[in-house]
């Protein structure tokens, strides 16, 4: 008998049940009601983001006024090209070395869904997201997210995206904390965050 199975057996032998059993888990999360654009955006802003409110024919000028003339953009391959300035030099990830990426001045993506009540946007390794590397390496992530891709709480995030795809779950910079609070910024992800939010 193994130690797992030792401990096992005295955890049914405690419980007098068969912990094998299968047990029906609930599934009527609470929900968080209506979507609401204004609630991302204030938690968004509260986290350090820049959020830009525009419609997609602006996507372009907005990228180039966030970016310097002649930087580097590393984008995943399914983005839509219009949403790309003639400013920046563009680098299509096609499996680019991890110092490439790094290297980058910043990264442009979609966005899988947004949560309104935590200030997330999700990226779920589509096309127009790329691997979950893309948005850790630069240190500028610029991200689009449409009206209808935002949803009230968790649970409805959760219901629109599927376990099985890498996620990627984003609230604001890359932020942490020392023992004293005091917050640094750019540890392990981007140190600035735009969120470009379409109607």
């Amino acid at each position: 008998m193994t130690a797992r199975e030792l401990v096992l057996g005295r955890l049914r032998a405690a419980l007098g049940t068969d912990a094998r059993a299968s047990v029906e888990v609930p599934r009527a999360y609470r929900r968080a009601g209506m979507r609401d654009l204004e609630q991302l955006v204030d938690r968004l802003v509260d986290y350090r983001a820049e959020v830009h409110r525009l419609a997609e024919a602006d996507i372009a000028d907005t990228i180039s006024g966030i970016l310097p003339s002649g930087a580097t953009v590393v984008v995943p391959p399914g983005l839509p090209p219009a949403w790309l300035p003639s400013t920046v030099t563009v680098v299509v990830d096609g499996g680019l070395a991890n110092e490439q990426i790094g290297a980058a001045d910043a990264v442009v993506t979609a966005v899988a869904v947004a949560v309104a009540e935590t200030g997330t946007v999700v990226l779920d390794g589509s096309p127009d997201q790329g691997r979950r590397v893309l948005s850790l390496l630069p240190d500028l992530h610029v991200c689009v997210v449409r009206a209808d891709q935002v949803v009230a709480g968790v649970p409805e995030a959760l219901a629109r995206l599927s376990p099985h795809r890498p996620l990627t779950w984003i609230s604001g910079p890359s932020a942490t904390s020392d023992i004293e609070l005091n917050r640094v910024e750019g540890v392990h992800g981007p140190r600035n965050l735009h969120v470009i939010l379409l109607p």
